[in-house]
């Protein structure tokens, strides 16, 4: 009932002469209602309250869930932080296995870093005690972070919506510098924590400064305070004065900007600042405050020793890239931290290179004029090679370029360089998958003609020729190297079918989707190519029975403790069936001996079994060879591929395979591939018997009619000279 509602109730029963009683009762009555409605106010107000606080209660259960777990899922593998891991200094060394099993020393790598490792007990108080004043004040009351200067920084990411963080104390520091993370990402920030929380965990504060000081950069190539101390000052990081500590701790939060060789003015700022945070925060008194602002800095520059760069093999690159990645896998670091640890950390690697080969590669490849020549460019041909033991996955030999090896890191075409393979992809991409499906055999019958049509596509190539051979074999498909037959194949089996192979089989990483494909698949021209260690390594393939294994170019890596922490054991995948491999070396070998490979034949030493590649315009020349020892991929061309035909005398690839095979395989006792089952022919491509009768009946018709037209002419010659014989 509404307030008039019930003034007009009263009003009516009401005379003139109870105004005041019937007005005292509406007032009572209007107070009630006025209660109630408060009330129900009130009531709904509390609910809505309690609700938004359940409601906020619910939601920070569920984040604080959330990130539970994914701390757990996420960061826990990355916050398992060992300093013992980042070793400094400590050169490591790769280890080769000679002739008598005994390991000699190949080389030794040693960080180009100038760091001289001091310990604890020589650094100075007054080192410490800057450090901690400018960058960590809370240092020695947290427990690796400082919650005060970490909520304040999330709280200035989420108000500025900007990735930059600040509030690092002196141990998150510690981690990135060792580890070398320090991408801009919440994750890597909670790993940080996260990490920092757990190292204290585990090293008291002395341990933590002892290793912050020791690897931090302080500018002009100095990594610790001993080589700065030396390069600034001249002097031992011990004899340094409370001025000194404080120009050298300055350095480290921008090494270019507060270099004294660079702007001495800038530093003697940064110097006094963290002189005046020293004097605040209790480490010193005024007098030695201003003693030390006031005292005359004397830089002096150090002698350069003159580092002299020594040049890496290809074979000791390649051992460090795989070790520098291995590494990355285990330990979830950067590139960069695995590479520190690499140079500085004394680890042993025992690699799996074969120096008496390695020896036989080089004496070809850094001669320029073993070289084939060509005659329509002016740049060098290149080349490179990968030799590998089939069995075990080991690589023997690398060479990534022709001619001596000038510089590190430069451009290795055998592990590095992606060029398409041509027609030396059709074993692993047509021919293989379809003998190992059962749908082809050596005796299969195809017909390379004119009006063949594919049912997938309309693209079908032409033969490398120009013409085409009728109904023949896949065997002498295979000699011939026709791309329509290999089109054809992969038409049969589907180009899904091909694609799988290579990459789930063959270990090809570095195709991408676009190459599901007639032409890739059946020509090998790749949208970004393929290196030619991924060639060899698929290869080996069809000597080892059809079992695939990854190449390694190391077998284990252990700390300078002697303990493994890497154990690059064969990894192997079951490519083909063992009849599959046998049927493929057998075509394979006719293919060298017969076929487009002639060229690589080791005649009377060893059975070659290969394929030649060419890709359009001879860009790129690939041979790849396996005998029942090695296999060996050749990879010739330019770095830059000329517009115009490569110009030279047959296939240089197979020319440089036996070159360098011949030698390699001298003294080994000879050996056959496994004879294979054969069987018949498959009708993949229909019942081609019946025209290959009529196909062989007319050539025979043809060498018959030619045969008698030859005796004819001769006879009517012989009459001829007869009678000008009597005539005369």
């Amino acid at each position: 009932m509404t307030f008039m509602e019930v003034s007009l109730k009263y009003m009516n029963k009401a005379d003139k002469n109870d105004v005041g009683r019937v007005a005292a009762k509406i007032a009572v009555k209007t107070a009630s209602l006025t209660v109630d409605t408060a009330s129900v106010a009130v009531s709904t107000i509390l609910k809505t309250i309690c609700t938004v606080l359940l409601v906020f209660v619910i939601t920070g259960l569920l984040f604080v869930t959330i990130f539970a777990y994914y701390v757990k899922t996420c960061l826990s593998p990355n916050v398992d932080i060992t300093l013992e891991d980042y070793k400094l200094n400590e050169s490591s060394t790769i280890w080769v296995q000679n002739n008598a099993g005994q390991w000699d020393k190949l080389d030794t790598l040693s960080g180009k870093e100038n760091r001289i490792w001091v310990d604890y007990d020589e650094i100075p108080w007054y080192m410490e005690k800057a450090l901690v004043a400018i960058e960590d004040k809370r240092f020695y009351d947290h427990k690796g972070v400082d919650w005060y200067r970490t909520s304040g920084a999330f709280i200035k990411m989420f108000a500025t919506m900007q990735n930059s963080f600040g509030g690092s104390t002196i141990t998150q520091q510690l981690i990135k510098n060792v580890t070398g993370q320090d991408d801009i990402t919440v994750q890597r920030k909670l790993a940080e924590i996260f990490g920092a929380l757990e190292l204290e965990k585990k090293y008291d504060k002395k341990e933590i400064i002892e290793w912050y000081l020791n690897a931090v950069y302080f500018g002009e190539g100095c990594w610790g305070v001993q080589t700065a101390a030396q390069t600034y000052f001249g002097k031992n990081v011990s004899d340094l004065t409370l001025a000194e500590c404080a120009a050298i701790v300055g350095i480290t939060n921008q090494p270019t900007a507060f270099d004294p060789f660079y702007s001495e003015s800038a530093n003697k700022e940064r110097q006094e600042t963290i002189l005046r945070e020293m004097y605040d925060q209790g480490y010193i008194d005024y007098g030695t405050y201003i003693d030390a602002v006031n005292e005359q800095l004397v830089f002096a520059h150090s002698a350069d020793e003159g580092y002299v760069e020594k040049i890496l093999s290809y074979y000791e690159e390649t051992v460090i890239s795989d070790v520098r990645q291995d590494l990355m896998a285990q330990k979830n670091i950067s590139y960069e931290a695995a590479t520190h640890l690499i140079y500085n950390s004394g680890y042993q690697i025992y690699c799996c290179l074969d120096t008496d080969i390695q020896a036989k590669v080089d004496s070809v490849y850094t001669d320029i004029t073993q070289i084939p020549a060509t005659w329509n460019s002016s740049q060098q041909l290149q080349s490179a090679i990968v030799i590998m033991d089939p069995y075990d996955g080991t690589i023997k030999a690398i060479c990534g370029g022709v001619g001596e090896k000038t510089r590190n890191w430069g451009f290795d075409r055998a592990t590095l360089a992606k060029r398409s393979a041509g027609s030396a992809i059709k074993p692993l991409a047509s021919y293989g998958p379809a003998v190992d499906l059962g749908y082809l055999t050596p005796a299969t019958l195809v017909n390379d003609g004119e009006d063949i049509y594919l049912s997938g596509t309309s693209w079908y190539p032409s033969n490398d020729s120009g013409g085409h051979m009728g109904i023949i074999t896949i065997y002498e498909a295979l000699q011939y190297s026709l791309n329509t037959v290999a089109a054809q194949i992969v038409d049969k089996i589907g180009v899904n079918t091909s694609y799988d192979y290579l990459t789930n089989h063959l270990g090809f990483t570095s195709l991408v989707a676009a190459d599901c494909d007639y032409a890739p698949m059946a020509l090998g021209q790749f949208t970004n190519g393929i290196t030619v260690r991924e060639m060899c390594q698929a290869y080996c393939s069809f000597v080892n029975s059809g079992t695939f294994t990854y190449s390694r170019s190391y077998y284990y890596v252990t700390d300078s403790d002697g303990n493994v922490i890497l154990n690059n054991e064969p990894k192997t995948i079951q490519a083909f069936k063992e009849n599959t491999a046998y049927v493929m070396t057998y075509m394979m070998q006719n293919a060298v001996e017969s076929g487009t490979g002639y060229e690589a034949a080791l005649w009377g030493k060893m059975p070659v079994a290969g394929k030649t590649g060419t890709t359009t315009d001879s860009k790129d020349r690939y041979f790849v060879g396996c005998t029942p020892y090695y296999v060996a991929a050749i990879w010739c061309g330019y770095d830059t591929p000329e517009v115009i035909r490569m110009s030279y005398v047959n296939n240089p690839a197979a020319s440089l395979y036996k070159k360098v095979m011949g030698p390699v395989h001298e003294g080994l006792e000879y050996k056959n591939f496994t004879w294979p089952y054969l069987g018949g022919d498959t009708g993949l491509f229909g019942d081609l018997q019946a025209e290959l009768d009529r196909q062989e009946e007319e050539e025979k018709l043809a060498e018959e009619e030619a045969a008698a037209a030859e005796a004819a002419a001769a006879e009517a010659a012989a009459a001829e000279a007869a009678a000008a014989e009597n005539a005369g």
